[in-house]
């Protein structure tokens, strides 16, 4: 079974213990991404968001595993997820979808289904982590570039590693992957 595994962060140039047949190159389907999730340690973190993400080139790479089961226990391992059901996939014979991740993207879900059948691919695999912005032990409103700006900047005055964190993790991502916050960064904060 070939299996794609799709990236648009830290994965790219992080990939760790995934087990991948190769490198990561930027040929994966365009979707919505922005950096609107906040991770455990305050870091802004890219997600697939159909209401408020940039349409991007995402990237792919082969898993080095046959098995569907086994790549979305590796890709979820990799990620840190406490849940496998954080994994997103699509399988191309059988027409399965991941229910999570058809709930946080369906249009996304379509576009990486006709992209897997195109590209050859038995299925496709990525992280389906939703926007967790506005919950109230993260940035606690609504996303919006200005929100995510505000959140940098609240950040900047109280915490300065996590603050440098935030800004090098942003920077660091694919070239490929512009989105509004990307840029507001860059302007409010050039390197």
């Amino acid at each position: 079974m070939k299996i794609a595994v799709l990236a648009w962060g830290s994965l790219v140039g992080e990939p760790r213990d995934l087990q991948a047949a190769g490198t990561f190159a930027p040929n994966g389907p365009l979707l919505p991404i922005e950096f609107c999730r906040v991770s455990a340690d305050g870091r802004l973190t890219l997600v697939i968001d159909e209401t408020f993400g940039a349409i991007c080139t995402t990237y792919s790479a082969s898993s080095a595993l046959q098995d569907l089961d086994a790549a979305v226990e590796n890709l979820r391992v990799r990620e840190g997820m406490q849940l496998a059901r954080a994994v997103g996939f699509v399988e191309v014979a059988s027409g399965k979808r991941s229910d999570v991740a058809i709930e946080r993207h369906p249009q996304a879900v379509e576009t990486i289904a006709a992209w897997a059948e195109s590209n050859g691919c038995d299925a496709a695999i990525w992280t389906a982590l939703a926007s967790n912005f506005g919950e109230p032990d993260k940035a606690g409103e609504p996303f919006s570039i200005t929100a995510a700006t505000q959140y940098l900047e609240t950040l900047e005055k109280i915490d300065a590693v996590k603050f440098s964190r935030a800004l090098a993790h942003i920077r660091a991502a694919p070239p490929e992957v512009q989105t509004p916050v990307r840029e507001e960064v860059e302007k409010r904060w050039p390197a």
